[in-house]
């Protein structure tokens, strides 16, 4: 039986990636859905390829453009994020893959958590804000929750059959980003072109930025955090510039296991998608002999610090990621628009966090009114 998948995010980096894995592999999965923000064309044209069940545009202004385009063919069209939520609910669905951006990815996740539908998570951001309601969430409707990050998908198969062995610590990859050698005046100064220069990977401009910043790297720490139930500071990032090793798992013993393989993301959606089975691909594959060393150091913590933010945060707990996941959103948005430097990002980030009201044990209504009051600081924090 082929396997029906949600993609969540179809248009952007991730979901045209799990659109290509798809369009290679038509005998194992079909889209039942697809839904997008606000790029309606390429929405268009997905939908008139892959003939889904259901299209949503999150942007209801484009409704009306989507509904027009695709009146002609029997596809369900619906706008607004609540029809998001209602679309993962769907009783053919197996599979939906998160890969929206941001903190809207949380209501839809835990939409298709409860309606028991497996997971194939993309989007960090909902394991940072609410980590411990989607892990709680997940276990009270035995869902499984698929990691698609290269990082955690890296993880997650290392620990295929070692059963009950106890994790020591996890190896946390990072490239160190456009950025790795600058010195902080040349960080002072640097641009959104060059930061979103990534030397090795494809990705979409807010992810970019957040792995210029490491904060990419801090989102990833929480989330192996609840994804593999292991206390933070067994968990230690590595820059590693080459991007080959995608992460390593130390056990008690010593013994230390890596997952290798070309910077390509259409491998771990691949998998998620497929697991437990391992599909033929048309991916590059690594030839050793081009590389003739595979180098690791230790991030600067003094000239990325959204990185020890992140630990922060999850040091307290609480809302505090939620705090952090916000005013990063409202920092790289800013960054992007050219309104403040590349360090601000940090500072702002920071502020927010002392300023924005803690909660200890949040709750999803605390963990909304956290994102609104978190942005409404970093956004007066902007000059």
């Amino acid at each position: 039986m082929k396997r029906q998948i949600a993609v969540l995010g179809s248009t952007g980096s991730i979901g045209t990636q799990a659109l290509q894995v798809i369009r290679e592999h038509p005998e194992r999965f079909e889209v039942y859905a697809l839904t997008a923000h606000r790029n309606v064309d390429l929405l268009i044209a997905q939908a008139k390829e892959f003939l889904p069940e259901m299209v949503v545009i999150a942007d209801e202004t484009k409704y009306p453009q989507l509904k027009a385009a695709l009146s002609d063919l029997p596809i369900k069209v619906w706008t607004g994020a609540d029809a998001i939520c209602e679309v993962v609910r769907a009783e053919p669905i197996h599979i939906v893959l998160v890969a929206m951006v941001g903190f809207s990815g949380l209501r839809p996740t835990i939409a298709a958590i409860t309606a028991r539908k497996t997971i194939a998570l993309a989007n960090k951001e909902t394991l940072v804000v609410a980590g411990e309601l989607i892990t709680q969430l997940a276990l009270e409707h035995r869902t499984a929750v698929l990691p698609v990050d290269s990082e955690h998908s890296a993880i997650f198969q290392c620990l295929v059959g070692e059963g009950d062995n106890a994790i020591e610590k996890i190896l946390l990859t990072a490239s160190g980003g456009p950025f790795r050698e600058w010195t902080l005046d040349q960080l002072a100064h640097a641009t959104k072109a060059q930061a979103l220069k990534h030397p090795n990977w494809n990705m979409g401009a807010k992810v970019t930025i957040d792995s210029a910043s490491l904060m990419n790297k801090g989102f990833e720490m929480i989330e192996a955090k609840w994804l593999f139930a292991v206390d933070p500071q067994q968990i230690q990032v590595l820059v590693h510039p080459q991007s080959i090793i995608h992460s390593m798992v130390q056990f008690a013993d010593a013994s230390v296991k890596a997952q290798l393989g070309v910077p390509d993301m259409r491998l771990p959606i691949q998998y998620a998608l497929a697991y437990p089975d391992r599909l033929e691909s048309s991916f590059g594959r690594v030839d050793f002999s081009r590389y003739r060393s595979l180098t690791f150091e230790q991030p600067d913590l003094h000239k990325f610090r959204n990185l020890p933010l992140a630990y922060e945060a999850i040091r307290q707990g609480g809302n505090m990621p939620c705090i952090l996941n916000a005013a990063n959103e409202i920092a790289v948005a800013a960054f992007l628009q050219d309104r403040i430097g590349f360090l601000q990002m940090s500072e702002i980030i920071e502020t927010t966090m002392q300023r924005a009201s803690f909660v200890r044990i949040p709750t999803l209504d605390d963990y909304v009114r956290t994102d609104a009051e978190s942005r409404a600081i970093a956004e007066k924090l902007i000059i």
